[in-house]
């Protein structure tokens, strides 16, 4: 993916980085009580590891590991296989979700500089060949804690209208913008809005597109 196709503005070049770092070291110490409750619950109902990583692709593509609290059980058949997710994900689960509490350990993927507060959010590695040229743009910026497509829908929008809209916002990166984007994200996640699909437990899989 080439570097030089996103035109940076002066606030994304220049101040949208310490932004984000600032931002993610303020709301770790605010959060920390939070954040140690909700990990000695999951190490209660759920087991270890307490921290899911999975590997996700960044800025240019670039595979980074991404940190969540986990939220499924490692429920197997009897061939050694992991059961389907709406199987594996328990109640407890249910609700890290639906109240976002199960990202909050994200915030170490901004400080690292994986991730921004805001931007497209990170899928999964095996999506990177389905998309088209302009679906691939999204990671033409780093991805988000949250995103234009988080608060236009979440996962109950169609994964064009999510594409659609993650270029949307690679092309209008701006300071307003951003800030709006996370006061209408504290809005979407108390009213738990557009958590799941209306055929999938969080989100459909990705098969390309048609």
């Amino acid at each position: 993916m080439s570097e030089e196709s996103h035109k940076k503005g002066f606030y994304e070049s220049y101040i949208k980085r310490p932004q984000d770092f600032c931002c993610a070291f303020l709301a770790l110490i605010l959060l920390s009580p939070v954040m140690l409750i909700t990990a000695i619950l999951v190490r209660i109902k759920l087991g270890t590891p307490v921290i899911f990583k999975q590997e996700r692709p960044g800025l240019h593509g670039k595979i980074f590991a991404l940190y969540k609290f986990r939220t499924m059980t490692d429920g197997r058949n009897e061939a050694g296989e992991l059961l389907p997710d709406d199987v594996r994900l328990t109640s407890f689960g249910k609700k890290l979700r639906s109240t976002s509490l199960d990202e909050l350990p994200e915030l170490i993927n901004i400080l690292k500089g994986d991730m921004s507060v805001v931007g497209p959010r990170p899928l999964l590695v095996r999506y990177l060949p389905l998309y088209n040229e302009n679906q691939a743009r999204r990671h033409e910026v780093r991805p988000g804690f949250t995103g234009y497509a988080q608060v236009h829908g979440r996962n109950s929008i169609t994964w064009e209208d999510k594409f659609d809209k993650d270029v949307h916002y690679v092309d209008h990166v701006t300071f307003l913008g951003d800030w709006k984007i996370i006061f209408q994200t504290v809005g979407t996640v108390l009213k738990r809005e557009g958590i799941s699909s209306e055929t999938a437990v969080t989100m459909e899989e990705f098969k390309g597109n048609k």
